[in-house]
């Protein structure tokens, strides 16, 4: 008995429908080429080329404009000195602070482009929004505050005032502010000194200061410090005319 259909027709059809779909997917491709090129042009022309819209991938994380989320986590970047902000990029592109999604933003930007990004988020003045934590129990925040304005001589801690200024909102060029950052992120930077997994440029004097905070103090530090309301001039101040307490490699940019 004969079959049908021979057994080479089919074959022959298909590799006869497979030629002229390709075909046909190749004069699609062609004809939509300069579609497809109109289109990118198009969008080129509607996206500025500005620094605000390069760093959007950072403001993902650290909110609209670098002003921090209620994550709890991400902090503030708008406003920070320039030259605290360039260290802290570099720090993290080359391995000095332990971020995987930092390192891999920032693996292949140069200096000067970091510096360009330091500088535009330094330049935000924008306002902060109402302290994070409330109630917080009596004798911590009072341990804190100690700690904040006078240090522990005794232990050789000095007052964290002395170098982030007065009113805690930094000092030009590279010293950061401390006021209205989140309570989680202040415990986790301190933790990560006290671990080795933060570094900073030689002398490394926070992780010096680090490693002599127990729990408590770290605690007590956080809590004060994201309780605070800010005060009404939120800049960093100008450089100290005394040497600080402690050599800082990072406190210069």
């Amino acid at each position: 008995m004969r079959p049908i259909c021979p057994p080479h027709r089919p074959a022959r059809s298909f590799r006869r429908g497979l030629a002229l779909w390709g075909l046909l997917g190749l004069w699609f491709g062609l004809c939509s080429a300069p579609a497809l090129s109109l289109a990118a042009d198009a969008l080129a022309r509607t996206v500025p080329d500005t620094m605000a819209q390069r760093v959007m991938a950072c403001t993902l994380c650290h909110g609209k404009e670098g002003r921090a989320t209620s994550a709890g986590y991400f902090p503030r970047i708008a406003g920070k000195p320039a030259g605290y902000l360039y260290n802290q990029l570099r720090h993290f592109r080359n391995g000095r602070r332990q971020n995987e999604g930092m390192a891999t933003l920032l693996d292949n930007l140069s200096d000067s482009y970091l510096r360009e990004i330091a500088e535009h988020f330094a330049g935000l003045d924008l306002p902060y929004p109402p302290p994070q934590t409330v109630n917080a129990p009596r004798d911590q925040l009072a341990r804190g505050e100690a700690l904040i304005r006078r240090g522990d001589p005794a232990r050789q801690l000095p007052a964290c005032a002395d170098c982030h200024g007065e009113a805690l909102t930094g000092r030009q060029p590279a010293i950061p502010g401390l006021l209205g950052l989140p309570r989680d992120y202040l415990i986790g930077q301190l933790g990560a000194w006290q671990t080795g997994l933060r570094h900073a440029s030689a002398p490394d004097c926070m992780a010096q200061i680090a490693k002599g905070l127990t729990p408590d103090d770290v605690g007590a530090l956080a809590t004060w410090l994201s309780a605070q309301s800010l005060p009404a001039d939120t800049h960093a101040v100008a450089p100290s005319a005394q040497p600080l307490p402690k050599r800082c490699g990072s406190a210069v940019p």
